[in-house]
């Protein structure tokens, strides 16, 4: 019996992690790993023309910090050849392609994922950044309550809101479009034509373009 006990504890060494027969990276419970993170997303260089100063009015804050719990590894910022032909800082939407382009000069531009108002809500025009905010609290619109009269009248900044981490609040003029860029609680929906006409951002994304635009940035939607 002892034979045989002594080949088993052999076997089993072997297949240790790290023991003679183990080839590099093996373990003995693959299956009991973590799950594998993808890597975080790249820092990426920003032309100087693009980094205008944030919006620091606590007016336009919901006071909530949640940033740890964004996932920043969940992004679709990449740079990109510039394919809107406007000046360096200016955000485009295009609507058909459900992109947004920050350009940076220098024929470059921050590119991100979008998702876009479904048939029928859809807005394209030019405005601006009349307001940002951060965690912002969300009051649906009269019409919206008309529509689904089962959402709350108001919704604090949060996890759980449908503005997400961030929101720029579309103006023109001194007139409030009631059309922003916001984050949201649904990432699945990005890269869909679902909205009630805002233009929708993972969180991650949203938090980057915060803190790259100010009031006053043009926007062009197409």
């Amino acid at each position: 019996m002892a034979p045989v006990r002594a080949l088993l504890l052999a076997v089993l060494v072997g297949l240790a992690p790290g023991g003679p027969g183990a080839a590099v990276g093996q373990t003995l419970w693959p299956f009991a790993q973590p799950d594998s993170v993808a890597p975080a997303a790249p820092a990426v260089p920003v032309a100087p023309a693009a980094l205008l100063p944030p919006d620091a009015d606590p007016a336009y804050s919901t006071p909530v910090d949640l940033d740890g719990d964004i996932d920043r590894s969940r992004m679709t910022r990449r740079i990109v050849d510039d394919p809107t032909g406007e000046p360096a800082g200016t955000v485009t939407i295009n609507t058909k392609l459900r992109k947004l382009y920050l350009s940076l000069g220098d024929g470059r531009a921050v590119e991100y994922g979008i998702g876009v108002g479904r048939q029928g809500f859809a807005w394209k025009g030019v405005a601006e950044v009349g307001r940002k905010a951060y965690w912002p609290g969300w009051t649906p619109p009269p019409e919206m309550l008309a529509r689904s009269p089962e959402l709350p009248p108001h919704l604090d900044g949060g996890l759980d809101n449908p503005l997400g981490a961030r929101a720029l609040y579309l103006f023109q003029g001194n007139k409030d479009t009631l059309f922003r860029i916001h984050g949201t609680n649904e990432p699945k929906s990005i890269g869909h034509a679902v909205s009630s006409g805002c233009i929708r951002m993972l969180n991650a994304d949203v938090i980057d373009l915060y803190g790259r635009v100010a009031k006053g940035t043009r926007v062009v939607v197409l």
